[in-house]
């Protein structure tokens, strides 16, 4: 290791370092050379010095932000992303990121200031003071506290090996103020620091457990490839289409999997979707998980008379973890182990006489395709008075099929909906969304992340309502000069602009914005690129002005306010509305 700081002791002559260094030396040890987060005690000088010592420091506005951007970097590179925080107010902000990394298989580290043991375990009222390795600990795979510098080495290894190693996921890591400040030896520091070898080694899948899948991949009828975000994680995308051009199989991409093969592929089943899931009789999962964005692997999307029955259906599930198997639905053919070494496993059992599925499957799926895709291009090329979702999406759509390299953020409720069902993807992790949770805020952490760990451009199309979580780092984009456009679809509120308060009283209803905002004003007052765009023609040269310029852009897409659903396609979910269509 190189560039270890030493802090000189006068009196004795023996060089030292100190718990500041040490962090930092620790993580550029280990590859790690981008931190996110916010400065503040007690981790202001930690950010000073690791951008002294040639990381790159990027400091947000709030800390859930910062957590969301190291959480995708993890995502896209496979490192840990690594958010840092101050102690109590800011870790909380930090710990929801966290959460929902764990939540979605990112890997992840969120390292925070905090109060002394001692002090914390009296209650003794330190300041900030918060027992935050005990709130960390249900929320993440693992968590770690620091306590002594020479233990710093261990305690970063550890971190990252939990983070990457089996199922990814968040873990805490905590460094107590008085950490930073302990002195230690230079050359036993150095000694003392750790680099992590193979974190996450390939898990081969046993040799059973292969032929029993291709077993039932055989024998099936109307089989399909369902892949999820795993499967993109997974960085296997010659081996998955290698898989899905070899067996024939159609395949059916979950949104943050799309492109691992290109949207417009001859296989891809996403413009019949319901169809298949219904009438598929095998289905052979990679890197997804049966939870409810799959309806459980039950009910009547997947072919049952109700909620409870299961259809009539095989699973082979590819998964990392074996706790994941039967979770919902019985797995007939489990299949442990990384998605590389799964895919390679079954490529090579195939054999060079692998029989493809039935014609009649195949040209049932085609006729719906065709059908589905025709209505959609028929629904896109209207141009209505005022932009609608689909309107403006058929720019959107023409744009990244025109910036294949561009990274797409997207998150709202029709917003992600539409978007999602719209814009074809064509190369893998090229789609960021909400991911497993649902959850919205996580646009302009995604978008910061991904531009800084990539260098590529980045287009973020927003609802209004999901803007508002993290608008405030537009002035981060700027102030990093990141090439990211953002599109907010304005239609004055929550799902729509048009509800109104029953009472008559002079409060708006809860759904409700100001009309007429002009979010573009937002992103001009901190010197980046606004646009207004009421019509499809303005929004087309808005977009392809700010891909070209690489500035940071937003374009005020105003839509019309009556477009939309309520909560998207998950109405359902909504209690009320839900009871309200039941009677």
């Amino acid at each position: 290791m190189t560039n270890i700081s030493e802090v000189n002791n006068i009196s004795s002559g023996v060089e030292l370092t100190d718990g500041f260094h040490l962090v930092v030396d620790a993580l550029k040890l280990n590859d790690i050379d981008t931190i996110f987060g916010l400065p503040g005690i007690p981790i202001t000088d930690l950010t000073r010095m690791a951008q002294a010592e040639g990381m790159r420091v990027i400091s947000f506005r709030h800390e859930q932000n910062a957590g969301n951007a190291a959480a995708i970097a993890g995502f896209l590179t496979q490192k840990p992303g690594i958010c840092l925080t101050v102690s109590a107010p800011g870790f909380l902000n930090g710990l929801t990121a966290l959460a929902n990394a764990t939540t979605n298989c990112f890997p992840m580290i969120l390292i925070s200031g905090s109060s002394e043991r001692e002090i914390v375990d009296l209650q003794q009222g330190d300041y900030e003071e918060m027992d935050q390795l005990a709130i960390a600990k249900p929320l993440c795979k693992a968590a770690f506290r620091v306590l002594h510098a020479e233990d710093i080495g261990v305690g970063v290894a550890r971190a990252i090996r939990a983070a990457v190693s089996g199922r990814p996921g968040g873990v805490y890591l905590d460094l107590p103020a008085r950490l930073f400040s302990q002195t230690m030896d230079a050359a036993a520091g150095k000694a003392s620091l750790i680099k992590v070898i193979d974190a996450a080694p390939r898990q081969i899948p046993a040799k059973d457990a292969v032929d029993r899948a291709l077993g039932i991949l055989k024998a099936a009828k109307k089989p399909l490839i369902l892949l999820g975000k795993g499967a993109a994680y997974a960085q296997a995308d010659a081996e998955i289409t290698a898989l899905i051009e070899k067996s024939g199989i159609p395949y059916l991409p979950m949104s943050m999997a799309k492109g691992v093969l290109p949207d417009t592929h001859d296989l891809s089943a996403a413009a019949a979707r319901s169809y298949v899931l219904a009438e598929a009789d095998t289905v052979l999962l990679i890197g997804a998980r049966l939870n409810w964005l799959l309806s459980h692997g039950k009910g009547k999307t997947w072919g049952g008379k109700d909620s409870k029955e299961w259809g009539k259906k095989k699973f082979i599930q590819i998964d990392i973890a074996a706790t994941e198997m039967d979770s919902n639905v019985a797995i007939d053919a489990p299949l442990v182990g990384d998605v590389y070494s799964c895919v390679q496993a079954l490529l090579s059992g195939m054999g060079a006489g692998w029989s493809k599925p039935p014609a009649d499957w195949m040209n049932a799926i085609e006729e719906r395709k065709t059908k589905n895709l025709s209505k959609m291009l028929e629904t896109l090329s209207q141009n209505p008075p005022v932009m609608n979702f689909h309107s403006a999406l058929a720019v959107v759509r023409d744009i990244v099929e025109a910036n294949p390299d561009a990274i797409l953020v997207n998150e709202g409720a029709n917003a992600l909906d539409f978007t999602r069902s719209i814009v074809n993807m064509f190369k893998p992790r090229k789609r960021l969304d909400v991911g497993t949770w649902g959850v919205m805020g996580i646009g302009m952490g995604f978008c910061v992340g991904a531009a800084v760990v990539t260098g590529k451009p980045v287009i973020a199309i927003e609802g209004d309502s999901a803007f508002g979580f993290s608008g405030m780092e537009v002035e981060t984009i700027c102030r990093y000069n990141l090439p990211v456009c953002i599109v907010i679809f304005n239609n004055n509120g929550v799902y729509r602009g048009t509800d109104v308060n029953p009472t008559g009283g002079p409060d708006v209803a809860p759904t409700v914005f100001v009309k007429g905002s002009r979010y573009d004003k937002m992103m001009e007052a901190f010197g980046g690129v606004g646009y207004n765009a009421t019509t499809p023609a303005e929004l087309r040269k808005a977009m392809e002005e700010s891909i070209r310029s690489g500035k940071p852009t937003l374009i005020n897409a105003v839509i019309d306010e009556t477009a939309g659903t309520e909560s998207g396609r998950i109405t359902s979910l909504n209690p009320a509305t839900a009871a309200i269509k039941k009677n």
